[in-house]
């Protein structure tokens, strides 16, 4: 299966991604900003880093990259877009996803392991992972506060569109186990067509036990089994 990690000025997690997708068996291909290719293309990927150095607001500026009208289109028919850390913020600029990623309540860049429940595992990005399953993944960030209107965060909770949300060892969403402050302990949602993922932790530095957490693999063979589902049905 043909994933594309898009590299934006400034990406730095663009290789650790590359290789969690090698690692369960997919095919992945780096594309510059600049490009406009995605035929035959099954997924695409968004890596977290600094785009543009995060100027005006991250991912405010990377939003308008020549490659992100076609993955805009990618989207709209169908095709999985996964955006991590910067990632999710460029979804969010681009209206992929609602909401938006404010400073962190601390006003301090973070980078720490946290803990996330699995809200829902009949998704192409979680389906590996078991319900309600308490995971362990490095997050890296200075603006992963999630915050929405009132209405959004009512279609989001309405609609099961969380995905993760931060939580404590007991698989409890407390104030002290919220890293930045995101509101209702939010760490990814999904689009309502379910094709479309964001989150702030980094699954792809969490792929081997050396590295303290195997808990990344998962995400990553959820997707390549839905990619290759789709490829058996004729899709």
């Amino acid at each position: 299966m043909r994933v594309a990690v898009v590299t934006f000025p400034g990406s730095n997690c663009d290789y650790d991604l590359y290789q969690a997708v090698k690692q369960v068996g997919g095919n992945p291909e780096f594309r510059w900003h600049r490009d406009r290719d995605l035929d035959g293309i099954d997924a695409v990927m968004l890596s977290g880093g600094f785009s543009y150095g995060d100027y005006l607001r991250a991912g405010a500026i990377a939003r308008f990259s020549p490659i992100m009208e076609d993955v805009v289109s990618f989207a709209a028919s169908g095709g999985p877009v996964v955006g991590i850390c910067n990632g999710f913020q460029i979804l969010c600029e681009a209206g992929l996803l609602p909401g938006a990623l404010i400073r962190n309540e601390s006003l301090r860049f973070q980078s720490e392991d946290c803990r996330m429940r699995v809200e829902r595992t009949d998704t192409p990005f979680t389906s590996a992972y078991s319900p309600g399953q308490v995971i362990r993944v490095p997050l890296a960030h200075a603006e992963g506060n999630y915050r929405a209107d009132e209405e959004t965060l009512a279609h989001l909770e309405g609609e099961n569109l969380v995905l993760f949300r931060y939580v404590d060892a007991h698989g409890e969403a407390t104030s002290d186990s919220n890293p930045n402050g995101s509101t209702a302990n939010i760490a990814g949602i999904v689009n309502e067509s379910g094709n479309v993922m964001g989150m702030m932790p980094h699954p792809e530095r969490a792929m081997e036990a050396l590295l303290g957490s195997e808990d990344g693999v998962p995400l990553f063979e959820s997707l390549v089994a839905s990619l290759a589902a789709g490829a058996g049905a004729g899709r």
